[in-house]
């Protein structure tokens, strides 16, 4: 009992230490991914929303808010760092450590971008309908670019994720549009008017749109096929870093004749890049189909009865 309780802690303690471990490679192209999509979402959040007078949905949302009513004193970059403390500390434990540094390094690269190159560049000063527009899809576009390296810029997408894996029946569209609606309302009443909160409200839904069309077309549901040699292996990670089940199936190669694990998972737009990064970092000759789904009816997706 002693012996499989010790194997146990060990495989815990590598596991961990895999999570943790980033390759400088891979390193490398998360940063890059994470100047280009901070560039863009901070030009869509300070040189558009910020010029024209109203604030989008998220924490950015909130620490322009809070830059307003301060008038300018506390820095947006600032204000989204300081928001974002104690919304990590409470949900850290439910998102895990490697999304965590994950975030953190882009949450540090967005601030020191929106408080010190974005100030740099020119103000969009024309029709606010077209800013928060435009700055809509700059910010979905940056968005989208950190989403694809399993990153986030924190705030709102931390507190929707913490609440998706504390609720998984309950959809991510609902969750973000109660979390961004209420930023979007108390944004029109300090700004003092009700276009305020119709811009803000415009802007968030343009980039939360634009972030599903870049990476994964328009419908809600993935289905992932998925062969390979190290079934098990596979599974345990979905399981543990994403918390999706995964159905296992015995297959066999018709010219190969070699044995094989085909394996389903219903999942989320979101996850779909988070599985197919563990099914290369596991077995990097996985072969990987992606399926749209209509629907998912389940534990974790719609009730059978909805």
């Amino acid at each position: 009992m002693g012996k499989n309780k010790s194997i146990k802690t060990g495989l815990q303690k590598k596991s961990l230490k895999e999570r943790l471990d980033i390759k400088p490679k891979t390193l490398a192209v998360d940063v890059i991914f994470d100047i280009i999509g901070c560039f863009l979402y901070g030009a869509g959040m300070y040189n558009f929303a910020v010029a024209s007078n109203f604030a989008p949905g998220g924490v950015s949302g909130v620490a322009i808010i809070v830059n307003k009513l301060t008038n300018g004193f506390i820095p947006i970059g600032l204000g989204t760092i300081l928001i974002n403390i104690p919304i990590v500390i409470i949900c850290f434990k439910a998102l895990g450590l490697r999304f965590f540094f994950r975030s953190a390094k882009t949450i540090v690269f967005s601030a020191i971008i929106v408080d010190y190159l974005m100030p740099m560049l020119p103000l969009y000063k024309g029709e606010p309908i077209l800013a928060a527009i435009f700055g809509g899809i700059l910010a979905g576009a940056g968005l989208a670019c950190i989403y694809m390296r399993d990153s986030s810029t924190g705030g709102s997408d931390f507190v929707i994720m913490a609440i998706r894996k504390k609720n998984p029946q309950l959809s991510l569209g609902l969750i973000s549009l109660a979390v961004d609606g209420v930023v979007i309302l108390f944004g029109g009443i300090v700004y003092g008017t009700i276009d305020a909160a119709l811009y803000g409200l415009i802007m968030t839904i343009t980039y939360s749109l634009l972030i599903d069309k870049i990476m994964y077309g328009s419908d809600s549901r993935k289905l992932m096929t998925i062969i390979t040699t190290d079934g098990e292996g596979i599974s345990a990670r979905i399981n543990d870093e994403i918390e999706r089940g995964v159905t296992i199936l015995n297959g066999k190669g018709a010219y190969t004749h070699a044995e094989k694990n085909v394996l389903l998972c219903a999942c989320s737009n979101r996850e779909v890049y988070k599985v197919k990064r563990i099914c290369h970092e596991v077995d990097h000759k996985s072969f990987v189909m992606v399926s749209s789904i209509d629907a998912a009816y389940g534990e974790g997706f719609k009730r059978p009865d909805a």
